[in-house]
This record gives structure tokens, C-alpha cells and sequence, in this order.
């Protein structure tokens, strides 16, 4: 989809359609809106009027051949009250919105114009975000597509200059390699084995420059991971360790590394501890995690923050096999922990055990984990937010301010002393589920506190928001890519 600035005016652009958005003010047009509303002889006031455009969050209004415009069509995306509109966030949904759409209307090419007050920088990255995740399809393995595909986008009213232009060159790196993660989490087990990722990343590491290391069951044995082959002994196909690097031109020595870690189980039927047949298909998103944190390293080896970033994604499936681990079995991590696995389904905690202190000793200062982690986590929150744990708290409140600033619902959650007491074990250091109900998702965070020690660290439980069964208006159903838009700008931001 080709996407392009567009100096002439709204009213002469050749479209199948232009696209605005309308916000809620009581039938009143001002502005921009008035202008086009007197040119169309009070039609869209005759259309507010009758209560068929109310201007409610997302709703669409489809006006076929408009008076003194080019286009063929206008399309009108209610933006709802002005004082609660949430700028950047809330006009990448109305863009993705108008996308999702257009496309099975078979409209080609789109002139989309912006608003009073959204014509900067910050407003053309949204739109294109918008317009370029929007695009995605969960359709792969359709023999026939539902969707059509879209041809161009001209933004309109947009500030000229070249902040303009970058900002549409980094939404557009943004966009693709969140697409590029909902694409691997979308893919079925048997098209994404951990070898098949671990190539895939592989591949996707050497396009963009970025250092690469696969490590493979020898030498994930080696390095003495019994936490992650532990849970990888019941399947047939070998676990994967994928270790991504950036690196920037000059790095102030002593200074921070940031370790980005994503559980990427490509299938997870619960182990021994079996899951219910009945939803089962959808645990090959269960490698949300480490798909996370490859797009973000896509889009980094672009945007080129000032500071090393370290990937490490640990793969493997989770079989009920001959050879699979138990409940009451004793495994040993990398760190030299002893873990009681009182629950094979709870192997996601095990996997990023390895994983996050194999981080530290390839150098890690900080780090941030992905993980489609407990059930626990949708009780909590359902799937509105992700949650997020972190120490110390200064550090997971610095990734707070960068989900704001990008847009993603997130909600610190508790990580108090007493949800240590819940992971001991009478015959290991400690267990991989809490002894006590509730607090799932604060005792399987605190399972990975206990390797990460004293390293400034945020956990992102992602279980409830990584994927959707039913679309939205600007989104497909399937997977999000949620927080990889707030790990970009957390890593951008961070200095040496």
C-alpha cells in the first residue's frame, strides 16, 4: 500500500473516496467540517439532524458521490466528544477504522484528511500506524480472500516539512513490524516449529542488519538450561534459543544494555497437565512473547536508539510425550535454582527462568520480558489491559509513561513480598505455581523475579491482550502485536 503526502486540495483530489473524521458537537460543524457541509449544500447537517451521524467513537456514515468534491465517495468516522479524544491513539483507531471499512467496498485509493489540530508530526505517524496494521488479515491459508487490498493512501492537510515525512517513514517501519509479529503469532504449530522461527527471526535479523545466534539443544544443554529443557523433553521437535543484537555505532562503555525477552512456546497443550480440547487451537499464540520482541527489534534496527538492545527468545513446544516431565519433578535452571514443577501448564514462568538470566550474562542491565502468561492475568483485567509488574518501581513507571505516549492500555500490578511466600517449595527453592488461590498472575511474575535479582526489570503479561477472537473496527481478528508500539518508545528513549 503506497502512502503519500498531498499538497492539493480536498476538494480536487481524484479518490474512490475521502475520509474525515466528525466529533460530537451537537449537530454543529465548524471548521473544516462547516466548510465541506456549506459546500454540500447542508448535507451532512440534514445527516446529523435525522440522528444517521452522531459523531458516537468509530461509527461510519457512507456518503456516495458528494457534492463539490472529487472523490467518489465520503466517509465520515465519528471521533465522539472532543474532550476525550486521546489524539495519537485515538486517531490511529478512526484511521484503521476508515481502512477496515473501505476494503471490501472495493475502493482502491483513499484521500484521508486530517483535522484542525492534528496536522503535525505526531498526528501523520498516527494515521499511518493506523492505516498499515489496519491493513492486516488473518487469511493466509483462504483459497479466496474476503478483503481487497487497497492501492494508495493520500494524507491531506497535513503540516509539509520533513518532520512530516520522517514521522510517516517511522510509522511505517512501526506499522510492518508489528504486522510481522501478528503474522508469526498467527501462523499454525505445524507451519512455526521453534526451528522455523528461529529461521524465520534469523532471517528477519540478517535483512535488517541486526546480529544473530541460534542456539540449538546442544548448546542450550551446554549451558545447563533445565528449565527450559525441562519443558521441551516432551515433544519431538528441539527447543531454540534466539538471541537478536543491536548494537549503535558508538556505545558509552559501562553503559545501559536493554534485554528484551519473549516466551515463545509455538504450541503449548499444557504438558502432562493437560488443557481442555476445547480452545486448544488458538495456544499457538502462546509464542506472543517472543514474536513481540522480534518485531521490536525489526523496527529498532531501523529507528536506531543510542543504546545496545540484547533479544532473547527462548522456543519450544510443550507435548505430553513419553519423555515429557511431570507433576513433582525437580528441574534445575540455568541460574543453579532447584524448581518443583507442581504444574506442566505453567511452563511459560520456566522457559523465561533461562531466558532472563541468560539476558544477564550476555550483558544485560535492564531488561523487559513478554509473556502469554496466565489465565489469571484476563480475570484480572479481561482483555483491556496488559499487565504489567516490574522493580524497581521508578523503572516500571518509566514504561508506563512510554504506554501512554504510545497508546497501549497498561496497568501496573502488584508484586508484594508475601507473593514470594507462595512459590516456595518443600523440596526445591521454589515452585512453579503459587500454594494459595488466587493471585496468578502476581505469583508467576514473581517466579521470574526470582532470576532476575536486583536487574531493573518490567514483566508484560500479555496472555488476555495478545490476541482477539472477535475483530474490531480497526483491527482483524487475531493477533494485535500489543506492546510493541510502548517497547519501541521506551528503548528509543532510553540514554546511554
Amino acid at each position: 500500500m503506497e502512502i503519500q503526502l498531498e499538497t492539493q486540495s480536498y476538494a480536487s483530489v481524484q479518490a474512490d473516496a475521502l475520509v474525515t473524521y466528525v466529533f460530537d458537537k451537537e449537530g454543529k460543524f465548524d471548521g473544516l467540517l462547516g466548510e465541506i457541509n456549506r459546500a454540500m449544500n447542508g448535507r451532512l447537517a440534514a445527516l446529523a439532524a435525522s440522528g444517521e451521524l452522531t459523531a458516537k467513537p468509530l461509527e461510519t456514515v457512507l456518503v456516495h458521490f458528494p457534492e463539490a468534491v472529487a472523490a467518489q465517495r465520503l466517509l465520515l468516522v465519528g471521533a465522539g466528544k472532543p474532550d476525550k479524544f486521546a489524539g495519537a491513539s485515538d486517531l490511529r483507531k478512526v484511521a484503521g477504522t476508515a481502512l477496515r471499512f473501505l476494503k471490501p467496498r472495493g475502493v482502491k485509493k483513499i484521500a484521508f484528511l486530517t483535522r484542525e489540530g492534528e496536522r503535525g508530526a505526531a498526528a501523520a505517524q498516527a494515521v499511518v500506524e493506523g492505516l498499515i496494521t489496519a491493513d492486516f488479515e488473518s487469511d493466509k491459508y483462504r483459497s479466496e480472500k474476503k478483503n481487497r487490498a487497497i492501492d494508495s493512501v493520500a494524507l491531506l492537510g497535513f503540516d509539509g516539512g520533513s518532520e512530516v515525512r520522517a514521522a510517516i517513514d517511522r510509522a511505517r517501519v512501526i506499522g510492518e513490524s508489528v504486522n510481522f509479529s501478528r503474522e508469526l503469532i498467527n501462523e499454525p504449530s505445524n507451519k512455526l516449529t521453534p526451528q522455523i522461527l528461529a529461521s524465520k527471526a534469523e532471517a528477519m535479523a540478517n535483512e535488517a542488519g541486526l546480529g544473530v545466534e541460534i542456539l540449538d539443544e546442544r548448546k542450550i544443554a551446554e549451558l545447563k538450561m533445565g528449565a527450559l529443557l525441562g519443558v521441551a523433553q516432551g515433544s519431538a521437535e528441539p527447543p531454540r534459543v534466539i538471541v537478536v543484537r543491536y548494537q549503535p555505532q558508538s556505545v558509552k562503555p559501562g553503559g545501559p544494555v536493554l534485554g528484551l525477552v519473549g516466551k515463545a512456546v509455538t504450541f503449548d497443550t499444557g504438558g502432562i497437565s493437560i488443557k481442555p480440547a476445547n480452545n486448544m487451537e488458538k495456544m499457538k499464540y502462546d509464542m506472543g512473547g517472543g514474536a513481540t520482541m522480534l518485531g521490536a527489534m525489526r523496527a529498532l534496527a531501523v529507528l536506531k536508539p543510542s543504546i545496545p538492545v540484547v533479544a532473547v527468545v527462548p522456543a519450544t513446544e510443550n507435548m505430553p510425550g513419553g519423555r515429557a516431565q511431570k507433576p513433582g519433578d525437580v528441574q534445575m535452571a540455568m541460574s543453579g535454582k532447584t524448581i518443583e514443577v507442581i504444574n506442566t501448564d505453567a511452563e511459560g514462568r520456566l522457559i523465561l527462568a533461562d531466558a532472563v538470566f541468560y539476558a544477564r550474562k550476555l550483558g544485560c542491565t535492564h531488561l523487559i520480558d513478554a509473556a502469554t502468561l496466565t489465565g489469571a492475568i484476563e480475570v484480572a483485567l479481561a482483555n483491556v489491559h496488559v499487565g504489567a509488574f516490574g522493580t524497581p518501581r521508578e523503572y516500571l513507571d518509566k514504561f508506563l509513561e512510554s504506554a501512554k505516549a504510545a497508546g497501549e492500555k497498561m496497568w501496573p500490578m502488584p508484586i508484594d513480598d508475601e507473593y514470594e511466600e507462595m512459590i516456595k517449595s518443600n523440596i526445591a527453592d521454589i515452585r512453579n505455581t503459587g500454594s494459595g488461590k488466587g493471585g496468578g498472575a502476581s505469583t508467576g511474575a514473581w517466579f521470574i523475579k526470582e532470576f532476575v535479582d536486583d536487574t531493573p526489570w518490567v514483566h508484560l503479561d500479555i496472555a488476555s491482550t495478545c490476541w482477539v477472537d472477535e475483530g474490531r473496527p480497526w483491527l482483524a481478528k487475531g493477533p494485535t502485536g500489543t506492546a510493541i508500539r510502548s517497547i519501541i518508545d521506551f528503548a528509543m528513549k532510553m540514554k546511554t
